[in-house]
């Protein structure tokens, strides 16, 4: 007990004390030396991502800037071509259909729309074809001569009749001159002796059938709707004498188009119906065939 007491007790209380003090000085020295040692780590994580996403930004650009390949004078010889719709025309059209003959229908349907955007409203019902003005038509049996015998039975009086100079009895109007020339052979069994004339531009001037017609009786003319049309302008060519005006409507050319399937010749069939004919008829004074 007397070792004890003799020893100095305050001294070891004092010891332990500092030697605590400075363990926690040290632990606290290594809890920072510790921080510094992850945050570098965490530092170097960081800086990774974005110098990936600088890798991908550049892939990205590189592949905007790299212009698309070229195809080669031979690659493009090696596909085969495209094959384009082609339009159907009306010989396609016309091909694949069956031949209906004409009928009055037809030609008033067609009156009336070329006239609805040209014409004032009195001035199309002027114009109206109706259905009196029409003879029978071709039902595609008749030859020229057969069905100009049928609509006009009485044929060798009217020609003996007909005295008047520069005009005609029948007019047969139709698309082309060697359709003229044609139409003109097959009325060998119709005319007798009447004299036919041929109204067309190719080959001849206007000048000269003027003159023709001036000259002597004709009976019977055969033609294209521009000339025919250009000679009553012209005053070459009256109305007066006409009673029998033939379209010859159910006929088809190479390309299977008929009269009113060209646009010129079209143009210039309204204009002749334009011209007096349709006047006439509403006199009572001249009928349309449709052959």
């Amino acid at each position: 007990m007397g070792d004890d007491l003799g020893d100095e007790w305050w001294q070891h209380e004092y010891k332990s004390d500092a030697s605590e003090v400075e363990e926690e000085e040290t632990e606290q020295k290594k809890k920072p030396a510790e921080k510094t040692k992850t945050k570098p780590e965490k530092r170097k994580i960081v800086t990774e991502k974005p110098a990936k996403a600088k890798k991908k930004k550049n892939n990205e650009q590189n592949e905007q800037t790299i212009p698309p390949r070229k195809e080669t004078r031979d690659e493009k010889s090696a596909k085969p071509p495209k094959k384009r719709k082609k339009k159907k025309t009306i010989t396609d059209v016309l091909a694949t259909s069956e031949p209906k003959p004409g009928c009055p229908a037809d030609l008033q349907d067609l009156v009336t729309q070329y006239f609805k955007d040209k014409r004032s409203v009195i001035e199309q019902e002027e114009l109206k074809v109706q259905d009196s003005f029409f003879l029978s038509s071709n039902d595609l049996t008749h030859t020229l001569s057969s069905y100009l015998k049928q609509i006009a039975p009485k044929w060798a009086k009217i020609q003996k009749q007909h005295t008047e100079k520069s005009s005609v009895v029948l007019l047969v109007v139709c698309s082309s001159a060697l359709r003229t020339i044609e139409l003109i052979k097959q009325l060998t069994s119709f005319k007798g002796e009447a004299k036919a004339v041929k109204l067309f531009a190719k080959h001849i001037k206007i000048e000269e059938q003027v003159k023709l017609l001036q000259k002597g009786i004709s009976h019977i003319g055969v033609g294209t709707p521009g000339r025919i049309s250009a000679l009553i302008e012209r005053e070459g060519l009256s109305l007066q004498a006409l009673r029998y005006l033939v379209l010859d409507w159910n006929w088809r050319d190479q390309k299977l188009r008929r009269i009113v399937d060209i646009p010129e010749i079209k143009q210039d069939l309204m204009k002749l119906l334009e011209s007096g004919v349709l006047a006439r008829c509403k006199e009572d004074k001249v009928k349309i065939g449709l052959f």
